[in-house]
């Protein structure tokens, strides 16, 4: 393949709209099996400024060993900047609990890994078979296609990026879904009512979600909107109702992470402290799933009271 197709230089556009790390960008491109010449080449091409005027000497400086680029950024450090740097977000001490295990009245849900920046969690039996599979059921006659937020509109799109159906539920729409909110709610160790409803999401053979933020970039027009309804989305909890055969994973480029999914387990990970930073090491997809289907269902956690 000698040309990146059209969706692929849109979403290219977005995330350097949205200041994401060029390195990180080609390494996406490169994971779905483009050249990576033709991904450095056409990720280059599409930075604000490229080849339109020289650049200018910056003034000498000394730069920490640790510090220094490595020889590729140096050659092709972007013009564009992030608002926020990794290094710059202040990590804080909030969300599940310390420990191994961490008991929700009847439900024992294993802590199986942790990452500390970004902060990331892998749980196991956060839902049992039986709610997996009676969510599901409950889900099937409602599927619609998913769509995303337009960045400058706010608004709820289509958008090729996100091959997905999905439906989601109001909050404690009734017994057997206010169970699993109250559940969840205090596993993320926030209150119920700053809690999202219930999404879920069903994706088929080739289904996936390209690489994103949760969390509403605050720079951009569109999510004023959605801030303003419960303030920024602060931590997610994807949970897996289906065990896939093959692909579907939760990815995590920045951080070389890959999560399978496996029926009952979970991933949770924050992105928003008390200071409204964001955190752009939590920028994850889903992969293309390769055998069977993907069933999972995703909380999102707000500043403040939802709505």
């Amino acid at each position: 393949m000698n040309q990146i197709p059209p969706d692929w230089v849109r979403w290219i556009d977005e995330n350097i709209m949205r200041g994401v790390i060029q390195q990180n960008i080609i390494d996406t491109l490169v994971h779905h099996k483009f050249d990576r010449n033709l991904a450095t080449e056409t990720v280059l091409s599409r930075m604000p400024g490229y080849l339109l005027q020289p650049r200018k000497a910056a003034p000498a400086q000394v730069i920490p060993e640790q510090d220094r680029p490595t020889a590729f950024q140096a050659q092709s450090q972007p013009a564009f900047q992030p608002q926020f740097q990794a290094e710059q977000f202040q990590y804080e001490n909030f969300g599940p609990k310390a420990g191994n295990t961490i008991k929700i009245g009847d439900q024992e849900i294993a802590v199986l890994s942790r990452i500390e920046r970004p902060n990331v969690i892998v749980f196991g039996n956060v839902f049992s078979k039986e709610e997996c599979e009676q969510l599901i059921e409950l889900s099937k006659t409602k599927l619609a296609r998913s769509t995303t937020v337009d960045d400058l509109t706010g608004k709820a799109e289509l958008h090729e990026h996100r091959t997905s159906s999905g439906t989601f539920f109001h909050l404690r729409e009734n017994e057997f879904i206010a169970k699993l909110d109250d559940r969840v709610a205090a596993l993320m160790q926030m209150p119920v009512a700053n809690g999202e409803g219930l999404q879920i999401l069903n994706y088929q053979i080739g289904g996936e979600y390209k690489p994103h933020y949760d969390y509403f970039p605050p720079e951009l027009p569109g999510s004023a909107t959605h801030i303003a309804m419960g303030g920024q989305r602060i931590a997610t909890l994807i949970i897996y109702l289906n065990s896939v055969p093959e692909g579907g994973e939760t990815i995590f480029p920045n951080i070389n992470l890959s999560v399978v999914p496996v029926q009952g387990s979970a991933v949770y990970f924050s992105y928003s402290n008390s200071r409204s930073q964001v955190d752009p090491l939590t920028y994850h997809g889903g992969n293309p799933v390769l055998k069977g289907e993907k069933w999972i269902t995703t909380k999102w956690m707000r500043q403040r009271t939802y709505g």
